[in-house]
């Protein structure tokens, strides 16, 4: 086993960890700064795989844009910032699940693969991603890039009720709206 084994094993024990305390913790904002932990491992795998590009863009994409909007929309929308019971339910059902679930993907994927050698391709270029991404998926690039900027707007604009609402005209002394007397 070589150093880069270990490491790799290392970062993908803190981004299950992590991983698992996102989804274990009752204080949103605490579940946020997890998934910035769990992010960060993902990316630190990514480099250790010498996918530098891929690794870069972890960070830069999901740590520092999906997580902040994710911060930002529960401070904006003024969510409660500390223990929650709302998010204290029992855990088994969402245990049996996931159990099953990762039970059923093993046993796809061991049959699938009857735990033969693949060859891998050759290693990818930042040049040949980035034809790829702006060629072939430059859509779907576009319309999550479109979906997070109406996630903020929508979170801004829940935050302030003030918006869109019929400011409440003064009533003049005679109880009628603007002093108009009748």
């Amino acid at each position: 086993m070589t150093g880069a084994d270990v490491l790799l094993l290392a970062l993908g024990a803190v981004a299950v960890g992590a991983g698992a305390l996102v989804v274990t913790t009752r204080h949103l904002v605490r579940a946020g700064l997890y998934l910035v932990v769990c992010l960060g491992a993902l990316a630190g795998s990514y480099l250790v795989l010498t996918a530098e590009l891929v690794a870069w863009v972890q960070v830069l994409i999901y740590v520092g844009a999906v997580v902040v909007l994710l911060l930002f929309a529960v401070m904006l929308t003024r969510a409660p910032i500390g223990a929650s019971d709302d998010l204290d339910r029992p855990g088994w059902a969402a245990a049996l699940v996931g159990g099953g679930t990762g039970l059923g993907l093993s046993v796809l994927l061991v049959d699938a693969y009857r735990w033969s050698a693949v060859e891998l391709p050759g290693a990818g270029t930042a040049e040949r991603l980035g034809g790829e991404i702006f060629r072939s998926w430059v859509l779907p690039f576009e319309l999550l890039s479109v979906l997070l900027l109406a996630a903020l707007v929508g979170a801004v604009v829940i935050s302030r009720p003030e918006i869109g609402s019929r400011p409440v005209a003064d009533a003049g002394p005679d109880g009628s709206a603007d002093g108009d007397a009748r």
